[in-house]
C-alpha cells in the first residue's frame, strides 16, 4: 500500500515560467504611442484642410491628396500594426508558455524592419511615389521589403506556437494567425506589380480595369476584415478576460466566431463596387455575405461583453477595462452599420459620401483606437515592471475626452453624408439636378468644422495617454528597495 502521508507532504510541482522576450515589445509599445499621435495629428490637419482649403498651403507635399494616404496608413499600419505586433507577440508567449521563436534577435528584426517599412512608405506618400490606387499603396520596393518582414513575423509567431508547452492553442492565437496569413495573401495579390527598373520607383500593376478594381476591394475590405477586425479580436479575447479576471463567457462561441468570421469576411469586398462595371452576381455576392457577417460579429461582441458577468463593478475603477469594453460596443455598432450600408438601396445613398467616412471612423476610433488604448494602459506598466498607472484620473479624462471627440466626429459625418446623398439625387420639376456640386460642398462646411473639433479632442486624449504612460514608466519599479523575492509558480 503506498505511503499516503508521504505523498500528502510532498511539495507541489511548480510550472517553469520561461524568460519571455520583452525588450522589443517595449519598443513596439513606444512606437504604437508615437505613430498614433503622429497619425491623429495628420488626420486633424487634413480635416482642417477640408474646412479651410487654404491650409493646403499651395505645396504638393502638404496637399490633401498627399496627406490623406499618409494619415490612413499611419493610423492603420503604423499605429494599428505596431499595436498588433506588440499584443500578438505578448499574448503568444504567455498562452503558449514559450519564449518567442528566434528570441530577441528575431523580435528586434521585426521591430526595426516593420518600422523601416512605415518610414519608406510614408516618405513615398509625401513625394507622390505610390501605385495610385484607392489606398495609395506604396511602390514595389516598399512592398518587397514588407513581404520579407511579414514572412519573418509568420515564422516567429508560428514557431512559438509549435514550440509551446501548453497543449491547447488559445483562441486569441487563432485570430492572430488568421490575421497574419490572410494579410500576407492580400498583400501579395493586390500589390502584384512589375517594376520598370530595379533602380527606379515606378511599376505597373499586373491587373487593370474592373479586374484591378475587384482585386483592390478584395484587398481593401479584407484589410478591414483581418487587419482591423481579426487581429484586434485577438486582443479582445486575451486582454478583456485578463482585465476582468474572468474566463471568456463562452469558449465554444469564440471558436464559432473565429470560423464564421474567417469564412464570411473574405467574400464581402464587392459591396464597395455596387453600380459599377463589376458583374451583378459579384455585387450581390458581396452584399449577401456582408449581411450574413452581422450574426457572427454580434456573437463576438456578446461574448466579449458577457465576459464581464460578475465583474461589471471593475469598470468604475479600471480605465483599461473601460476602454476595452467601450471598444467592443463600438465594434458591435460598426458591424451592424456596415451590413446595412452594403444593401444596394442604402448604398445608392451612402456611397461616395461622408456617411462612409463616419462609418469607418466609428470603427477605427471607437473599436481599434479604444481597445489599443486599453491594452496600452494594461500592458505598459507590466512590461516595465510597474504595479499601476501613474494617474488613473488622467486615464479617465482621456476616456471621456476621446469619447466626446468620437461622438462629435461620427454624428457630424452621418448628418453630412446623408445630406450629401440627398442633395446629389435631388431634381427640380424640369428633371435637372437641383444643386450644383459646389453648393453641396458649401453646405458641408459646418459639419467639417465639427469633425475637426472631434479630431482635436481625440488627439488631445492620446497626448494625455502618452504623458500618463511616460510618467508611469518613470515611476519606481516593483521591488526597487526590497530584497529579491523567491521564485513563484507561473501565473495561469
Amino acid at each position: 500500500m503506498p505511503d499516503v502521508s508521504a505523498a500528502a507532504e510532498s511539495p507541489p510541482v511548480l510550472r517553469r515560467q520561461p524568460a519571455y522576450v520583452e525588450a522589443p515589445l517595449r519598443a513596439f509599445a513606444i512606437a504604437t504611442v508615437f505613430w498614433g499621435i503622429a497619425g491623429f495629428a495628420v488626420g486633424l490637419f487634413i480635416a482642417l484642410q477640408l474646412a479651410w482649403p487654404a491650409l493646403n498651403l499651395g505645396l504638393e507635399y502638404t496637399s490633401f491628396g498627399r496627406l490623406r494616404p499618409l494619415h490612413t496608413s499611419a493610423v492603420i499600419f503604423a499605429f494599428g500594426g505596431n499595436a498588433l505586433l506588440l499584443s500578438s507577440l505578448y499574448v503568444v508567449q504567455r498562452t503558449c508558455r514559450a519564449r518567442l521563436f528566434g528570441g530577441e534577435d528575431a523580435a528586434w528584426f521585426l521591430f526595426w524592419g516593420y518600422n523601416f517599412f512605415i518610414l519608406i512608405a510614408g516618405t513615398g506618400y509625401l513625394l507622390g511615389i505610390t501605385q495610385g490606387k484607392e489606398y495609395a499603396e506604396p511602390e514595389w520596393y516598399a512592398d518587397w521589403w514588407l513581404t520579407i518582414v511579414w514572412v519573418a513575423y509568420l515564422v516567429v509567431f508560428g514557431g512559438t506556437i509549435l514550440k509551446r508547452e501548453e497543449p491547447h492553442i488559445y483562441v486569441a492565437n487563432w485570430f492572430f494567425l488568421a490575421f497574419i496569413i490572410t494579410i500576407a495573401v492580400l498583400h501579395l495579390g493586390n500589390n502584384a506589380a512589375l517594376p520598370v527598373s530595379l533602380l527606379g520607383t515606378k511599376s505597373y500593376a499586373a491587373a487593370a480595369g474592373v479586374q484591378d478594381a475587384m482585386i483592390q476591394w478584395w484587398y481593401g475590405h479584407n484589410a478591414v476584415g483581418f487587419f482591423l477586425t481579426a487581429g484586434f479580436l485577438g486582443m479582445m479575447y486575451y486582454f478583456i478576460p485578463k482585465m476582468a479576471e474572468r474566463p471568456v463567457y463562452s469558449y465554444r462561441l469564440s471558436v464559432i466566431h473565429f470560423w464564421a468570421i474567417s469564412f464570411l469576411y473574405i467574400w464581402a469586398g464587392p459591396h464597395h463596387l455596387h453600380y459599377t462595371a463589376l458583374p451583378d452576381w459579384a455585387q450581390t455576392l458581396g452584399m449577401v455575405f456582408s449581411i450574413m457577417l452581422w450574426m457572427p460579429s454580434w456573437g463576438g461582441m456578446i461574448n466579449g461583453l458577457m465576459t464581464l458577468s460578475g465583474a461589471w463593478d471593475k469598470l468604475r475603477t479600471d480605465p483599461a477595462l473601460r476602454f476595452a469594453v467601450a471598444a467592443v460596443g463600438f465594434y458591435g455598432m460598426a458591424t451592424f452599420e456596415g451590413p446595412v450600408m452594403s444593401i444596394r438601396a442604402v448604398n445608392a445613398l451612402s456611397h461616395y459620401t461622408d456617411w462612409t467616412i463616419g462609418h469607418v471612423h466609428s470603427g477605427a476610433l471607437g473599436w481599434n483606437g479604444f481597445i489599443t488604448f486599453g491594452v496600452l494602459y494594461w500592458v505598459v506598466p507590466r512590461l516595465w515592471g510597474r504595479t499601476q498607472l501613474w494617474s488613473v484620473k488622467l486615464a479617465n479624462w482621456h476616456f471621456w475626452i476621446a469619447s466626446l471627440g468620437i461622438l462629435l466626429y461620427i454624428t457630424a459625418m452621418w448628418v453630412s453624408g446623408i445630406m450629401q446623398g440627398l442633395m446629389w439625387r435631388a431634381y427640380d420639376h424640369l428633371g435637372f439636378l437641383q444643386y450644383s456640386f459646389v453648393e453641396t460642398v458649401a453646405a458641408m462646411h459646418p459639419y467639417y468644422v465639427i469633425r475637426a473639433l472631434g479630431g482635436l479632442l481625440y488627439l488631445s486624449g492620446a497626448v494625455l495617454m502618452a504623458y500618463n504612460l511616460w510618467r508611469s514608466v518613470r515611476s519606481q519599479p516593483v521591488g526597487a528597495n526590497a530584497p529579491a523575492a523567491a521564485a513563484l509558480p507561473a501565473a495561469a
